[in-house]
């Protein structure tokens, strides 16, 4: 999925690990995850609905 919006990287990503994360990127209905390693390379794309879950999920977890 081309997207023009920013992407982002996580705030926890610092400069050691700067290229070790995903970052994401989102559009009016989707959030797009990519390697900040190969940024060129295939993408993930999730509708906003399932990630937001997918994310307070996880920070339950934690």
């Amino acid at each position: 999925m081309d997207t023009r919006a920013p992407w982002r990287k996580s705030s926890y990503s610092g400069a050691g690990d700067g290229n070790s994360c995903v970052e994401i990127a989102n559009t009016p209905t989707h959030v797009v995850v990519r390697d900040t390693k190969t940024p060129s390379r295939a993408t993930l794309t999730f509708p906003a609905s399932a990630f937001t879950a997918f994310i307070d999920r996880l920070t339950k977890e934690l």
